[in-house]
């Protein structure tokens, strides 16, 4: 297969506009945990963004899945092409299911999924206390696991941009 030296227009637009948009997501989502006073604004927030990173996660897939990523370096060791590739498939697995549960938490505590002003998503899952009382921890530890992976995503990027400087980097932040 004949690849390109670096991913597509689409899949750089993706990019960076999703680590932006789950960064905020991670910000605002921690922000809601301790502030009762922008709560309600932060939840308001919250849901159209997770919605968003769900349906741009199934565009970036189904990009990824139709234009391969480049060539990692020949070089490379073994165990980093493995973590390179372990963590991509995290990141993926991550931007599918924070929202899904997410969506499925407020679905099992009966909350509405309001994501504008009349516009609510149908629940997901019946009312279950049982399931909410699951679902609700296990997107914090979640959240938590999405922070570790995207810091080691950017220390991976930062050491292949500024100590290998094999040109990985560069196959995500070139422009043309």
């Amino acid at each position: 297969m004949n690849r390109q030296p670096h991913f597509n227009l689409l899949a750089r637009v993706l990019h960076w506009s999703m680590a932006v948009a789950i960064l905020a997501m991670l910000f605002v989502g921690a922000a809601m945990v301790v502030s009762l006073r922008h709560r309600e604004l932060l939840l308001d927030l919250h849901r159209p963004l997770g919605l968003a990173i769900l349906l741009l996660a199934i565009v970036r897939l189904a990009n990824r899945l139709r234009h391969p990523p480049p060539p990692l370096p020949p070089d490379l060791p073994r165990i980093q092409v493995w973590a390179a590739k372990a963590s991509h498939w995290l990141l993926y697995a991550l931007m599918f299911a924070m929202p899904i549960i997410g969506w499925a938490m407020l679905s099992a505590g009966a909350y509405p999924v309001v994501l504008f002003e009349g516009v609510n998503l149908p629940p997901i899952l019946p009312h279950s206390p049982v399931m909410y009382g699951f679902l609700r921890p296990l997107h914090g530890v979640l959240a938590y696991v999405l922070f570790f992976t995207i810091l080691a995503h950017l220390g991976a990027a930062l050491f292949h941009a500024w100590v290998r400087r094999d040109g990985v980097f560069g196959q995500m932040a070139r422009r043309g």
